[in-house]
């Protein structure tokens, strides 16, 4: 995307922040995986909404005192040996023009920076991003920094950013959308592919490394997350992951996946029998939540309360599933249904929410419908999953390309 976007994007979050206050946020660094090996990179998402940065080890640092504003950026040290091994880093002028952040210099001038911006000070605020999942989870650069920098200077007031930056990130800009349905696109391909080349015999692995090969000669450096092809009684788990086992015929085969393109994700569900035809039984199934899937997306529009269309789509299923016959009353949907009905989608997969996820639809917000009805003792699973983005009267969705009708599936196939 254009410098201008990540620009928009500081000032927004900086109108946001109190005066007196110091904002700094870490690019972060992949951990190592075993040996001399580290993990994949992916950068800090709220350092990378700031400032279209992808690469590691760089600092942003944003200020306001007496009502102005000013940025900063470092970037990690240059070290032309070591880019013989591993490539060139970000120049100061890069990171110029990737961000629109006109003081670009390196690292070495981190620490008397933020010296300078706090002594002789009573009070600052410091804001860092300080979210984590839960307390056993390892310190993220910024829980870190905090706990170094507090020790220094006491007189910093340590304030998490995630709140006010998630107001932001939960409205998607024009550009975003852009980014987010060249990944869709991908996916649909890839899924595309992955229904002409089902067939019953070949192990999950093998069918879900034709999703994998669509997605990178598209050029596609990472996934949303890690892909899910569970095939019959596997698609009763809500996150298997192993795609291990064999396709059998007269089997259905669940894809949960998403490719990603510039950081932002797509997110798609599709359900198929592996030999293209559905058994009555399973189209049974499969049309209950399709239904299901084509109310909620009906229902969503500015104004709707989240916690009650998830109230009300539960409900629908709970339905669904007494007609089916797998249970008498409402109540008993649990054993077939445990999730909600989607979650937010954007530069995360299960992208930034209020805490209690108390929100309400609006429009820019792009959210994913995705009800299922998992029947362990038939080894039938059964979810579909579309992505929406939500507009001024309803919801556009992105994933209308990507077919999901019964007729639809089996004439693809066959």
């Amino acid at each position: 995307m254009d410098k201008d976007v990540y620009k928009q994007n500081r000032n927004r979050f900086m109108d946001k922040i109190e005066d007196n206050s110091i904002v700094i946020l870490f690019a972060g660094n992949a951990p190592k995986k075993t040996g001399d090996e580290l993990y994949q990179f992916t950068p800090n998402r709220n350092f990378y909404y700031l400032t279209g940065i992808q690469e590691e080890n760089h600092i942003v640092v944003l200020t306001k005192f007496k009502g102005k504003v000013s940025e900063k950026l470092f970037l990690k040290e240059l070290d032309l040996a070591k880019e013989m091994w591993t490539g060139k880093t970000l120049r100061d002028y890069e990171g110029k023009e990737i961000s629109g952040i006109e003081d670009s210099v390196y690292m070495n001038e981190f620490y008397p920076y933020v010296n300078k911006l706090i002594q002789g000070t009573e009070k600052v605020n410091l804001y860092l991003d300080l979210d984590r999942e839960s307390i056993e989870e390892a310190d993220s650069n910024g829980i870190s920094f905090a706990g170094k920098i507090k020790n220094k200077y006491p007189q910093l007031v340590v304030k998490n950013l995630i709140n006010k930056i998630t107001e932001l990130r939960m409205i998607k800009s024009k550009e975003e959308i852009a980014e987010m349905q060249k990944a869709i696109d991908i996916t649909i391909s890839g899924v595309e592919s992955l229904m002409r080349n089902s067939k019953a015999g070949m192990k999950e692995y093998q069918l879900e490394a034709y999703f994998n090969f669509e997605c990178r000669t598209r050029g596609v450096k990472d996934f949303a997350f890690r892909t899910i092809a569970a095939t019959g009684k596997n698609a009763t788990t809500l996150h298997y992951v192993d795609n291990d086992s064999e396709l059998k015929d007269g089997d259905l085969i669940l894809f949960d996946l998403g490719a990603q393109w510039n950081c932002y994700n797509g997110d798609i569900t599709r359900t198929f029998p592996v030999n293209g035809k559905f058994t009555e039984r399973q189209k049974a199934v499969y049309e209950a939540v399709l239904r299901v899937n084509k109310a909620v997306i009906e229902k969503i529009k500015p104004g709707v309360v989240y916690k009650e269309l998830n109230t009300w789509s539960r409900d629908l299923i709970a339905e669904e599933c007494i007609k089916l016959g797998i249970i008498k009353e409402k109540q008993e949907v649990s054993k077939y249904y445990w999730h909600s009905i989607g979650h937010n989608l954007g530069l995360d997969t299960h992208d930034v929410e209020p805490q209690g996820r108390d929100f309400v639809f609006e429009e820019g917000m792009v959210f994913t419908v995705e009800p299922g009805i998992y029947i362990g003792e038939e080894s039938i699973g059964v979810r579909i999953e579309d992505d929406v983005l939500v507009t001024q009267n309803g919801c556009e969705v992105l994933t209308k390309n990507m077919i999901k009708e019964v007729k639809e599936i089996e004439e693809f196939m066959n």
